[in-house]
């Protein structure tokens, strides 16, 4: 677990992705300024100290107003453990989207991380998606270099299956903490293939198998993005005729335990034993707060396998 590594670790994860305004070249507005600090004041102020970013988010926007705000308030760093992304590469003249695993582009890219937030350490450093092209002895030297340097603390992955961390692992002379991939009640199938073996459901799965597993027994951090699924349970969109049915129980849950509709979706990943950290990237204050009520909920076992059996249109095999 990431207290392994970081005692004041929260058990939510606030996700900078909204912040910096829109995905284009326009710059940063004091209106963006304003947000982000009243975002950041309000995540910590409820108890939330890990930050996530990437450096393409908003097109490196995020990381530019989220550096501003500490700039002004510099004490606000002591309270927060910083990770950000990197290794994605939109298409440019050079070439498509792809991904860069390269000691130069890792290198770069961790030197305009630090820039932008305005910090001398990333507490954590994340490879943003599977480079196909990974030369495993260069990562291993250049994640060892950084470390060496001071510039990053702990490295980590995002969208890697088991399979691949235990690879990248095998050339690294640290331990990899973390691992954020999509989870939610509505993106199942990190669930649904435990419990699908030997069915025909499970031919249909998109997820490699034993990567909790792999993550529980080598304290690798799991970490949920698009932990709400959107709002597809909390009053957003509905896609599917068992998202009405889910939503309304959510709703029953919230009533119930004296919660907010937001803190049962999360609650619901944060009752699986693999210690899940749930990444919140609403910029509206008021939900902030609400999902900060997801660490006083311990759904039962009953009500854990009531969602899943309504948000998957049926009962378990």
């Amino acid at each position: 677990m990431l207290s392994h590594y970081f005692p004041n670790a929260s058990r939510l994860v606030y996700g900078c992705m909204g912040l910096g305004g829109d995905w284009d070249s326009s710059p940063v507005t004091r209106e963006h300024y304003t947000q982000a600090r009243d975002v950041i004041e309000t995540a910590l102020e409820n108890n939330i100290t890990v930050f996530d970013h990437a450096d393409i988010y908003t097109l490196t926007k995020a990381e530019q107003v989220f550096g501003q705000v500490l700039k002004d308030a510099p004490s606000l760093k002591d309270k927060m453990i910083l990770q950000s992304k990197c290794a994605i590469r939109f298409e440019d003249e050079a070439g498509p989207k792809r991904y860069d695993f390269s000691a130069k582009w890792i290198t770069e890219s961790v030197d305009g991380i630090l820039s932008r937030l305005g910090i001398e350490q990333l507490d954590i450093l994340l490879l943003h998606r599977p480079d196909p092209l990974i030369e495993l002895s260069e990562v291993a030297q250049t994640i060892h270099d950084l470390q060496a340097s001071g510039k990053i603390k702990h490295l980590g992955v995002s969208n890697m299956h088991g399979h691949q961390i235990a690879f990248l692992q095998s050339a690294l002379d640290t331990p990899i903490v973390a691992n954020q991939f999509e989870m939610s009640l509505a993106f199942r199938d990190w669930v649904e293939d435990g419990i699908t073996t030997n069915s025909a459901h499970n031919r249909n799965m998109g997820y490699a198998p034993g990567t909790i597993e792999h993550c529980m027994l080598n304290k690798v951090q799991l970490q949920a993005w698009g932990s709400l699924a959107q709002g597809r349970y909390t009053g957003g969109k509905a896609e599917f005729e068992e998202d009405v049915a889910t939503a309304a129980l959510v709703t029953k849950l919230a009533a119930e335990y004296g919660v907010s509709p937001e803190a049962i979706v999360l609650g619901w990943l944060m009752r699986h034993p693999a210690g899940i950290q749930p990444v919140i990237g609403t910029t509206n204050l008021q939900r902030i707060r609400q999902c900060t009520e997801a660490t006083n909920v311990t759904l039962s076992r009953e009500h854990w396998y009531a969602l899943l059996e309504s948000a998957r249109g049926s009962d378990v095999p």
